[in-house]
């Protein structure tokens, strides 16, 4: 049997919280697990020497082919989803490597004046259950807090209109310490209770600001009453709850036996991700791949999964989420396009899953293909900056001056998406005098394409100008004089929030931050103005030695470059000897340099040493 492949596997798992599954030989699945760090934690299996791989793991670790994971939010979402999948599946690994349990949840109970607690059991009694709770220290500290905030009862009388009128129950010692409003007697109404527990599941749905709010009151309360212990105590419940998650993404009560389906696709290929919700919590999650065959829309692909993936995993659920309308119709089934909630969560974490698997996937294939990635970039840089034809060559120019001087032109190209460094160019700004960015790119603009034209050079798809609308204009009014300005496409990128201008055309153009269009041209821009620095530094770093050179008598413009050609800096002409320097400098040249490096001052010269200057 051949040796499975780890590392290859292992770069496509990511830094981020999941659960990971390992499948043998036979497509059977061996064993889950949750991890605050994927590829660190299902690394660690394979680690020789590893002091906690025992025997078990060893033979665990044998038979694992395949390894596939879910992303989570939260590392209490990867122990939620690890432990509804492994009540679902029963890995034969996990039996003998874990300790299985059920998580606690809080039920608001069914009946008059409800009652809140903690169970392990979830029953269809018509109660409400959130949860459940990865940790029960959070959960108790969630109770304790809100049985501080909220009076409740906690008896479990048989409360109802008839027997509270008649005056059957007497209050408790809950209601004389403050605990209790005592709906028991009447001392409190149902609308009142009511209100109290629609607050409750507020908080207990994720939405804990009122809670924070009324812990913050007590807090300074207790201090102003100098109650400090009272007030450390709440302190540490305010941390706690501020830190807390009491909503988990993955788990919702009111959710029952609906699938969720999400789509994410390109020219070539679609990803399509499934996740089954029974009673709350996911069983069932997979990831599918489909080849386009014509220019099929997502729509339909989607369609055609859904009905795959249901007939596969023989789900009956009547609610699917969908990030979109369908054209499907069933009349057991209902579609569901949330906007927000829990079933909006849900989806997103969908989507999360399929778009990483895409990304995953789409990286493969391109590093066994290189040219799918140029064609997959420039096919997107098309569409996303309205182009006519495939960006295949980009010329990107960038301007440099200090307090108008050594101005100077940079021009970059990339070819298919990569740099061209051959066919990268600098321009000495000829025409202009001081600070004018506008001018200069205008000339830089009509030098690089007239030159082209005259030499019959065939001319970029798209030419890129670092600077707003009046570097664009500037270049325009170039490409106008050439008679090329409708022949390429001219844009304009803006540094502060990185707008793109078209010619012509007032509003800018945002991309996604996160868009390959935008990296290919910010990493244009960039090598751009790095080219262009580097060249400016220098020509600036030349003029300032010269112009030091220039200042000792007898040594002029031409000398100075004569020197720094032959010794490269003024350290090593200062360094240099005199039989050195004689190969550039006459004696009478050689007497005031030294004398102006040391600070001597010379004597009058007689006429053997006036010797012109070389």
């Amino acid at each position: 049997m051949s040796k499975f492949d780890y590392k290859s596997e292992l770069q496509n798992i990511p830094h981020r919280p999941g659960v990971y599954q390992y499948w043998d030989a036979e497509g059977n699945l061996i064993y889950i697990g949750k991890a605050k760090d994927l590829r660190n934690r299902v690394g660690s299996y394979f680690i020789e020497g590893n002091h906690r791989v025992n025997g078990k793991t060893r033979m665990l670790v044998s038979k694992i082919r395949k390894i596939t994971f879910t992303l989570v939010d939260t590392e209490i979402d990867a122990w939620l989803l690890e432990n509804s999948l492994i009540k679902k599946h029963q890995p034969r690994y996990n039996i003998n490597l874990k300790d299985d349990k059920t998580y606690p949840w809080i039920i608001i109970k069914k009946e008059q004046f409800p009652r809140i607690f903690w169970t392990r059991k979830v029953i269809k009694d018509g109660s409400t259950y959130l949860g459940p709770y990865a940790s029960v220290g959070m959960m108790h500290t969630i109770l304790d807090l809100i049985r501080e905030t909220y009076p409740l009862r906690t008896c479990n009388l048989p409360l109802n209109e008839k027997s509270i009128a008649e005056g059957k129950f007497k209050v408790c010692l809950e209601y004389q310490i403050g605990n209790c409003k005592g709906p028991c007697q009447g001392f409190q109404t149902d609308d009142d209770y009511a209100t109290n527990i629609e607050q409750i599941k507020s908080i207990l749905n994720g939405k804990i600001g009122s809670v924070i709010k009324d812990v913050k009151q007590v807090v300074k309360k207790a201090a102003e009453d100098l109650n400090f212990e009272l007030a450390h105590e709440y302190q540490k419940k305010l941390a706690i709850l501020e830190k807390y998650q009491s909503k988990s993404t993955v788990v919702n009560s009111s959710i029952t036996n609906v699938d969720v389906f999400s789509i994410a696709s390109d020219e070539r290929y679609a990803f399509v991700n499934y996740l089954k919700i029974i009673n709350g919590t996911i069983t069932q999650t997979q990831t599918i791949e489909i080849k386009k065959r014509l220019d099929e829309s997502d729509e339909e692909l989607l369609s055609i999964a859904i009905t795959e993936i249901r007939s596969n995993f023989n789900s009956t659920s009547k609610e699917i989420i969908v990030p979109f309308e369908l054209s499907l119709e069933d009349e057991n089934i209902r579609f569901v396009v949330p906007k927000l909630g829990e079933k909006k969560k849900l989806l997103e974490l969908s989507e999360k899953n399929v778009l990483f698997f895409r990304k995953e996937k789409l990286n493969q294939y391109e590093k066994l293909n290189p040219e799918l990635r140029t064609d997959r970039i420039l096919t997107q840089m098309q569409k996303d900056l309205r182009l006519t034809q495939l960006p295949r060559h980009i010329e990107c120019f960038d301007n440099s001056n200090f307090q108008g001087k050594y101005p100077v032109s940079a021009i970059v190209v990339f070819k298919d998406a990569r740099p061209s460094k051959k066919d990268y160019r600098h321009f000495n700004v000829k025409t202009v005098e001081g600070p004018n960015d506008f001018a200069t790119m205008e000339e830089a603009v009509f030098r690089r394409y007239r030159r082209m034209l005259e030499e019959g050079t065939e001319l970029p798809q798209l030419i890129i100008i670092d600077g707003g609308k009046g570097q664009l204009s500037s270049a325009m009014t170039s490409l106008k004089k050439l008679g090329i300005d409708n022949k390429v496409t001219v844009i304009g990128i803006a540094k502060r929030l990185e707008e793109l201008f078209y010619p012509g055309d007032s509003y800018p153009l945002y991309l996604d931050k996160k868009s390959e269009t935008l990296k290919v041209i910010q990493q244009l821009r960039d090598e751009a103005h790095r080219f262009g620095i580097t060249f400016h530094r220098k020509k600036r770093d030349q003029g300032t030695l010269k112009t030091e050179l220039e200042q000792i008598p007898g040594i002029g413009k031409t000398t100075a470059e004569k020197l720094l050609k032959q010794f490269k800096s003024v350290k090593k002409v200062r360094e240099a000897s005199e039989t050195e320097l004689a190969t550039v400098l006459n004696l009478k040249q050689i007497r005031m340099l030294k004398a102006h490096f040391t600070g001597e001052t010379l004597s009058v010269q007689t006429e053997d040493d006036q010797l012109p200057e070389q």
